[in-house]
C-alpha cells in the first residue's frame, strides 16, 4: 500500500470517528516496514487534508457537476488530490492526477475513475474559473475558507484580537506541529542530551525560554533511539514546560496533580523536586495513571504515587492537605490546535460553558486539599477567557483567603514587555501563538492565607 492510499484510508477512519493522530498511529504500527520518507509522507497527507477541509471542499464544490451525488470515498480522494495540489509544491500535478487515477480504479468503479480524472485536470487547464469568497465583501466567509477554521471560532478570535492576530492564529494553527522535548535533569544536562542527540541523527536547537527545552527540527522515530529508551528525555511543549515553574515546589515536598494524566507535567514536578519528597498523580482514568506510571518508570522518577478519582470530588477521597497544588484542567483545547489536526471540528461552542463550570468543580475541590500557606497553580491550553481569567476570577471571589501569587521571576526567562509584565505581577499568564511564537496556555497561581 502506498502512502497515498494509507492516507485515504486513515482519513475515512477519522471520518466515521477516530482522533486523527490515534489513527495515523495504528496504521504506522500496522506498517513497520513502512519507509520514514513514506511516513512523512502520509503524515502530511492526513493532517494537511484534515486541517484544511473547509478549503478544499469548497474547491470540491466549485469544480465537481452535481457535487451533491458525490459519495465520502471520492469526495476524500479529491480532498487529498486538491491538498496537494494546493499545499505541496514538490509534488508534481501530472502525479498527483495519475495517482489519483489510479487510485479510484482500486477504490471504485471506472465511472468514479473518470470523474476524478476528469475534475482534476478541468481545474488544472483552469484553475482562475474558480471563485473563491472574497475578503472584502464576505470577510468571515473569506477566513472561514481559505483558512479551514470553524466560522464560530473566528468570529470569538475577531472580537477579541481583530483581524491580522486572528490571521496570524490561523496561519499558526494550520503549520506543522513543532516537535518538543525536555531533558531529564535527573539523567542528563540539556547540553548532554542534545549532544547525545546529534549523533544519533537528530537537528536539535535549544529553548530560549525553558533551559530543559529541546526542539528536534528532524529526528528519526523517537521510540527507536537509544537515548528515549533509556529516559534521557520525554515530549513535553515548550508552553507545558512552564506550568511547573509557577508551582515550584521543593525538593522533600509533598504535591498534589488532580489531572495529572498522561503524566509530563507530573514528571517534571519530579525533576524540580530532585525525585525528594511525595507527588500524588489522580486522574479519572485507570489508563491514564497506568500512562503516569509507565512515564515515570522509564524517567527513573521514584517519588510518583498515582491515584484513580474524580478531581472535582477529590477532597471527599482525600484526608489530607498539600502545600502544592496543580490543576491543569480539562479544556477545550483551543491553544493547541497545530498539534490535534482534527479538534477544530470536534470542538463545539456550548463546550465551553459547560468545561467552565467542570473547572470550576475541580478548583473548588482543589481549594479544600490545599494546605493553609499553600500554592495552587491552574493551567489549561485553551485561550478562551471563560476558562481562563473567568474562572480565576470567580474562584478568587468565592474564597477570600485566597491571594495571587506574583509570578514575575517565576519563569526561567526574563519578561521584556510591559504587557507581560503587569500579567505576571496579576498572578497569571496567557501565552497566545501569534504573539508569543509557541503553543497556547493559560498559567495562574494562588496562595492561600497561612494559619494563625
Amino acid at each position: 500500500m502506498n502512502a497515498r492510499e494509507a492516507a485515504y484510508r486513515v482519513l475515512w477512519e477519522i471520518e466515521e470517528g477516530a482522533f486523527a493522530n490515534l489513527a495515523l498511529d495504528e496504521f504506522l504500527r500496522r506498517e513497520p516496514g513502512m519507509k520514514a520518507v513514506d511516513k512523512g509522507f502520509l503524515t502530511e497527507l492526513v493532517y494537511g487534508t484534515v486541517k484544511h477541509r473547509t478549503r478544499l471542499d469548497w474547491l470540491i464544490n466549485a469544480t465537481v457537476k452535481k457535487v451533491e451525488k458525490l459519495a465520502l470515498g471520492p469526495r476524500l480522494l479529491l480532498r487529498l488530490s486538491y491538498y496537494q495540489l494546493l499545499f505541496m509544491d514538490r509534488v508534481p500535478a501530472f502525479a498527483v492526477t495519475n495517482e489519483a487515477v489510479k487510485l479510484a480504479r482500486k477504490l471504485f468503479n471506472p465511472g468514479v475513475a473518470s470523474l476524478i480524472n476528469g475534475v482534476l485536470r478541468n481545474y488544472l487547464r483552469r484553475p482562475q474559473n474558480v471563485v473563491w469568497p472574497d475578503r472584502e465583501k464576505d470577510p468571515l466567509t473569506y477566513l472561514e475558507v481559505m483558512y479551514s477554521h470553524p466560522r464560530w471560532m473566528l468570529e470569538r478570535w475577531l472580537k477579541r484580537y481583530g483581524w491580522e492576530d486572528t490571521v496570524r492564529l490561523c496561519e499558526y494553527n494550520n503549520a506543522p506541529a513543532e516537535l518538543w522535548i525536555r531533558a531529564n535533569t535527573l539523567r542528563c544536562t540539556p547540553e548532554e542530551l542534545a549532544e547525545r542527540l546529534t549523533t544519533e541523527g537528530c537537528a536539535v536547537k535549544r529553548s530560549r525560554r525553558v533551559q530543559e527545552g529541546l526542539l528536534l527540527e528532524s529526528a528519526p522515530s523517537l521510540a527507536g533511539l537509544s537515548s528515549f529508551g533509556e529516559g534521557l528525555f520525554t515530549v513535553q511543549d515548550e508552553s507545558s514546560m512552564l506550568v511547573a515553574y509557577a508551582l515550584r515546589p521543593e525538593p522533600g515536598a509533598e504535591a498534589l496533580d488532580l489531572c495529572a494524566g498522561p503524566g509530563g507535567k507530573t514528571t517534571h514536578l519530579a525533576q524540580m523536586m530532585q525525585n525528594q519528597g511525595v507527588i500524588l498523580a489522580c486522574d479519572l482514568h485507570e489508563h491514564r495513571t497506568k500512562l503516569i506510571e509507565e512515564n515515570a518508570r522509564r524517567l527513573g522518577v521514584t517519588i510518583i504515587q498515582t491515584l484513580v478519582g474524580d478531581a472535582s470530588i477529590l477532597h471527599l477521597q482525600l484526608d489530607r492537605q498539600y502545600p502544592y497544588v496543580l490543576v491543569d484542567a480539562p479544556c477545550s483545547g483551543l491553544g493547541v490546535l497545530r498539534r490535534r489536526p482534527d479538534a477544530r471540528w470536534r470542538k463545539k461552542p456550548e463546550e465551553i460553558k459547560e468545561l467552565a463550570a467542570l473547572q470550576q468543580k475541580i478548583l473548588a475541590s482543589a481549594y479544600q486539599l490545599l494546605a493553609p500557606g499553600g500554592r495552587l497553580v491552574y493551567s489549561t491550553c485553551t485561550l478562551e477567557p471563560e476558562e481562563n481569567t473567568e474562572v480565576m476570577r470567580e474562584f478568587l471571589q468565592q474564597h477570600p483567603d485566597l491571594s495571587v501569587v506574583d509570578l514575575t521571576g517565576f519563569f526561567p526567562y526574563e519578561a521584556k514587555a510591559a504587557g507581560e509584565k503587569a500579567e505576571l505581577r496579576q498572578g497569571q499568564r496567557q501565552f497566545l501563538p501569534f504573539r508569543d511564537g509557541m503553543e497556547g496556555f493559560f498559567i495562574a497561581a494562588v496562595q492561600k492565607r497561612p494559619a494563625l
